[in-house]
This record gives structure tokens, C-alpha cells and sequence, in this order.
């Protein structure tokens, strides 16, 4: 008999996240599940590690399977997972539900995504999950069918070596959703400003602001997906050499 996967876990919105908690429920029909999320939101954080701090891990569940609180950051989390609380490789990360699309170029500042692709640096299949609604009581369940689809889909057929899926959701109801569409990233941008504001006590300070714009009209994009009804699913991966420029900067002889 052959044992259940292994599957780890994790999110960037906290564990006690309402998002985290429907993704941990789905995973339990799939198998063995493990959690290691922060013990706090950490929204935004990107690739970031904890490299002057003390970590903590907080074991917070055991009855349903095992369930950490980290100090940390997500990649943290990951990292932690793999090297002092698993007794085997997981057979599949899944981060999620994110609170909020990590869409286009928002994969670059994702909390929620960066630990998927840390997962896949350690050479474990990975998802990253994310819903296009910042409501802290989205209703997460018109996603259920679809997650746990594309979930069984990795575990049974995997994933090329470094590959992680960027899986987002629109907000729409069960019935609305067309489908799940893979697509490639969309080039967009975020329209930043500063507002400078003053506290209390006269001192200035910043709050960032910004408009995404999206600056692509293809059909096969993840915000075409998403604005038309569908899921959208963008295989990334973390070599980010911009292999269509060797031959370019090649040709400038620097050597020479």
C-alpha cells in the first residue's frame, strides 16, 4: 500500500487566515497535510528571508495534522519546513488562497507566490493560489472544484524541474467561472506615488499609493483570463536569465 502525499501548507496572509484555512481543508482530500505559515500577515514581502532575527516556531495543531506558526516570512516558512519539521521531500507546496490577485507583475512582490517558488527551488512541485478579492471574508468556496482539480493534476503528472504554477481566481461565483485557461503573464505596471503626510507631532512621513495599468492586449494573458471569466494559470520559474540577450551583449566584444 502505498503512503498518501505529502503536502506542505503555507500562505502569506498569516495561518489563521480565512484563505489558508479553505485551502488546508481541500488538501486533506488529497493527502497528508502539513502546515508552516506566518504567525502573522506578511503581505508584500516577496523573496525576503530573515537572516538578523531570531525565528520561532510555534507548533499551534496536532489533532488534524501538524500546524506551525513561524516568526518569519514565508520563504521562511518554507525553508523551515523542509529542514526541520518534514521526515521526506513533500510531494506538493501549495501557498494560498492569497487574499488578493498576485496577477501580472504583483508574482514579483508576492509573499504568497515567492513561497511557492522557494518551494520549487528545493525541487518540490508548487502552487501558488490567490483570489481577486481583499475582502478578509471572501468567500473562497466558488474556487473549491477548480483547486482541488488543478492540485490532483500536479501530484499525479508533476511539474518540470523548477516550473511553479501561479493559479488565480476571479471574483466570481461557482457558475460564473468559465474555466481554467493557462496563460502568460500579462505586462502591466503599477502607476506609483508617494503621499507625504505628517504625523502628530509635525514629522513627514509616506504612504505608497498606486493605479495598476495594464498594458497588454493579448488574448492569452492572465488579466484577459481573469476580466473574462476564467482562471488563470502562469508557469513561472525562478531562473530569471534573460536568455534572448546573450547574444546581444555577446556581440559587444567587451574583451576586447
Amino acid at each position: 500500500m502505498t503512503s498518501k502525499p505529502l503536502i506542505l501548507v503555507t500562505n502569506d496572509d498569516g495561518i489563521s487566515a480565512p484563505g489558508i484555512r479553505m485551502l488546508i481543508g481541500i488538501m486533506k482530500e488529497l493527502g497528508e497535510v502539513v502546515v508552516v505559515a506566518p504567525d502573522k500577515p506578511q503581505s508584500a514581502m516577496g523573496h525576503a528571508i530573515t537572516i538578523n532575527n531570531m525565528l520561532y516556531l510555534n507548533k499551534v495543531s496536532e489533532e488534524n495534522g501538524l500546524e506551525y506558526s513561524c516568526s518569519g516570512t514565508p520563504v521562511d516558512c518554507v525553508k523551515l519546513a523542509v529542514n526541520e519539521i518534514l521526515h521526506r521531500k513533500p510531494d506538493l507546496c501549495v501557498s494560498g488562497i492569497n487574499h488578493g490577485s498576485n496577477s501580472s507583475i504583483n508574482v514579483i512582490y508576492s509573499g504568497t507566490m515567492s513561497a511557492a517558488v522557494e518551494a520549487g527551488i528545493e525541487g518540490i512541485p508548487a502552487i501558488g493560489f490567490s483570489l481577486s478579492d481583499f475582502d478578509w471574508n471572501a468567500d473562497f468556496g466558488q474556487a473549491r472544484k477548480f483547486i482541488r482539480k488543478i492540485a490532483a493534476h500536479v501530484l499525479e503528472n508533476g511539474l518540470s524541474n523548477g516550473t511553479i504554477l501561479n493559479v488565480n481566481i476571479p471574483k466570481l461565483k461557482e457558475d460564473e467561472i468559465k474555466g481554467i485557461k493557462i496563460c502568460r503573464q500579462a505586462k502591466a505596471v503599477w502607476m506609483e506615488k508617494f503621499d507625504k503626510r505628517k504625523t502628530p507631532n509635525g514629522k513627514d512621513y509616506y504612504w505608497l499609493t498606486g493605479e495598476f495599468v495594464n498594458q497588454d492586449e493579448g488574448e492569452d494573458t492572465d488579466e484577459w483570463a481573469l476580466a473574462n471569466g476564467y482562471i488563470s494559470v502562469v508557469p513561472v520559474h525562478y531562473d530569471m536569465t534573460a536568455h534572448h540577450a546573450i547574444q546581444e551583449l555577446n556581440s559587444w566584444k567587451i574583451n576586447e
